[in-house]
């Protein structure tokens, strides 16, 4: 008996659009990040290094909510929480502190960017995570 809901629950209807939009800011951040750090870190290390770690947290993510099983299951939650704490902290940041921040993260300005998807798509990740839990044993 499988410990989702539904067989491949996470990854179908809402879940597969949700894999793909995670999937999209995985690459994008992660580019973007590689960049950034290759060329001009000495610009704005925190700024690019925060970029890194929002790269990361898609990367991992993506793997987590896609992947069947109670371990990627929690893994998803986390880095959901992760990314959601690391949207709203360094949104209030930059714009608390500007001087901090000369250059955009994905996160900067609470995902303004990017349309504020940075700060959208974690907490329908949580809720779609939420609806498609592994049941208890």
């Amino acid at each position: 008996m499988s410990s989702e809901t539904t067989p491949a629950a996470r990854t179908t209807g809402p879940g597969r659009l949700l894999v793909a939009v995670y999937a999209v800011f995985a690459v994008a951040a992660t580019g973007r990040s590689a960049v950034q750090i290759l060329t001009r870190f000495d610009e704005a290390p925190l700024a690019y290094t925060l970029s890194a770690v929002a790269a990361v947290v898609y990367v991992v993510a993506t793997v987590g909510i896609a992947r069947a099983g109670r371990a990627s299951y929690w893994v998803a939650v986390v880095c959901c929480l992760v990314e959601f704490t690391g949207v709203v902290a360094v949104g209030a940041l930059t714009l608390a502190v500007p001087e901090a921040f000369p250059h955009d993260t994905v996160w900067s300005a609470f995902g303004r960017g990017y349309g504020f998807v940075p700060l959208v798509l974690p907490v329908l990740g949580l809720l779609w995570l939420r609806r498609v839990r592994p049941r208890a044993v």
